[in-house]
């Protein structure tokens, strides 16, 4: 069991201040809906882990103010804004002290509106922050919860990085599916131009027996591919899980990237189900890859579809262009605050 807050050193309580961070992830594995141990239906995912950009807060208390008298710059970052209170009323039942106001401050490197988890990663990193400032750790399993309660779903952010499906509406893991994914090459881009997509006027659709029966076999493939460290199956099931997204998002560039996918020797591709980052999978295990991958550049670049990153699942290292750039990110909407900075995240 994982403690839900450990406290500081005595006295430590006068130092209002904290900080806090929390990654993004490159879009899904697989989506959908599955089924919990009781047999519940759930909606599910798991997030392709991806290092570099983050999001990072501060968090000043200001003892003696009234408990809703927070302010957050940017002032756009309303999520983040409602987890600060929720995390200030938790953080200050925990360490026994009055609840009281503050200031948040976000800055961050995340690309908005291409489904890589920017606004989960703003409500983590405030969580932390606020707590932090109260000298407590949360649980993940806290977090989680704080956060599904700001934004009605979140990310997986807030575990280890090990590749769950996780029930993100209900802030719960179904399924450690393993210790590690199978090593990946992974060449990223951008459909759509980079066109920011508002995640919250996706359908969400019914889903069948039929559709969940699919789903758990999805499911049951790729706790295989970990387990066996099977980047093949790995990019069948992205690539099956893409395709059922396809149904709701229709990306035009769909067919030519699953085209010059297989023409380039990948084993797959994966696309956000709720943005517009996608990836070509290599296996790095096959030789000849880096030529594969040089191959798929210069096809992305045939068929206008800008390339990002190239990186690996089980390292930071990128391999082909900056994972990130420094700097805050500009004020705007919570679901569209800028493009992608192309062509590179």
């Amino acid at each position: 069991m994982i403690p839900t807050a450990r406290r500081a050193a005595p006295g430590a309580e006068a130092l209002p201040a904290g900080t806090g961070y929390a990654p993004c992830h490159h879009g899904e594995i697989l989506q959908g809906v599955f089924l919990d141990a009781e047999g519940r239906r759930c909606a599910g995912l798991v997030t392709l882990p991806l290092a570099g950009p983050g999001s990072h807060a501060e968090f000043v208390r200001r003892p003696g103010t009234a408990p809703g008298t927070l302010t957050a710059v940017p002032p756009d970052r309303t999520k983040a804004a409602r987890a600060a209170a929720l995390a200030v009323a938790h953080c200050a039942r925990e360490a026994g002290l009055p609840a009281s106001g503050g200031e948040l401050t976000l800055t961050g490197d995340i690309p908005v509106g291409l489904g890589m988890g920017s606004s989960t990663s703003d409500v983590i990193a405030t969580v932390r922050a606020v707590a932090d400032s109260y000298r407590l750790t949360l649980g993940p399993e806290v977090i989680a919860r704080l956060a599904v309660r700001a934004e009605s779903a979140c990310d997986p952010l807030m575990l280890d990085g090990r590749p769950v499906l996780f029930a993100q509406r209900e802030g719960r893991v179904l399924e450690v599916l393993g210790p590690a994914l199978p090593r990946l090459v992974v060449v990223g881009c951008a459909l759509g131009g980079g066109a920011p997509v508002d995640t919250l006027a996706q359908p969400l659709g019914e889903a069948s027996d039929a559709d969940v029966r699919d789903f758990e076999r999805l499911r049951a493939l790729l706790r295989r591919a970990v387990a066996t460290g099977d980047a093949g199956l790995l990019g069948q099931v992205a690539t099956a899980s893409a395709r059922r997204g396809q149904r709701t998002l229709r990306h035009p560039e769909f067919d030519a990237l699953t085209g010059l996918a297989r023409r380039t020797g990948a084993v797959g591709v994966q696309i956000a189900h709720s943005g517009a980052v996608a990836g070509v999978l290599f296996d790095p295990a096959v030789p000849g890859w880096r030529h594969r991958v040089r191959g798929c550049l210069r096809a992305l670049d045939a068929h206008g579809i800008p390339a990002t990153h190239t990186f690996t699942t089980t390292t930071s290292e990128i391999l082909h262009g900056p994972a990130h750039r420094g700097g805050r990110r500009p004020t705007g909407s919570d679901t569209c605050r800028r493009p992608a900075r192309l062509p590179a995240l």
